[in-house]
């Protein structure tokens, strides 16, 4: 009986790995160019947003088997817009781009926004900031972001 329990478990752990593995080889691509838009990386060259997709991920993978219905993306996104905001209050040091010359207020709103698509509401539930707020911070950045070009 232990056997056959140590099997099934065995099994279940081995097709959760393979799913898991499956998302990342899947989104890992974005969502690696959302954590460099925000750290304002250059491509390649990504230390910071490395490190933030993988520890993103990571919680992704110690909640994979809790999801029930839940997107992994939007779990995976949402875990690495709270982690640049924590780090970004701690240590704010762009690193070039045009994006630099937003505070990592700005640079969440606008990536999340308009480079993710999420919705304004979403946004600003995600943030824990009004929707109002949301759309003023959206419309400065991008006023700062045309005068830079």
């Amino acid at each position: 009986m232990r056997e056959r329990q140590a099997t099934t478990h065995h099994q279940h752990r081995r097709r959760r790995d393979q799913d898991f593995e499956a998302f990342v080889a899947g989104t890992a691509g974005r969502l690696l160019h959302a954590a460099t838009l925000l750290t304002t990386e250059p491509p390649g060259r990504a230390p910071r947003a490395g490190a933030l997709l993988t520890a993103a991920l990571a919680a992704t993978y110690a909640r994979w088997d809790r999801l029930r219905g839940e997107d992994p993306y939007d779990l995976t996104r949402r875990e690495l817009a709270a982690r640049f905001a924590r780090a970004a209050w701690r240590f704010h040091r762009p690193c070039g781009g045009v994006l630099s010359r937003l505070t990592p207020l700005e640079r969440l709103v606008v990536v999340l926004r308009l480079y993710e698509g999420v919705a304004e509401e979403q946004t600003a539930a995600l943030l824990g900031l009004p929707a109002d707020r949301v759309r003023a911070t959206c419309a400065r950045a991008v006023t700062v972001l045309r005068r830079a070009t």
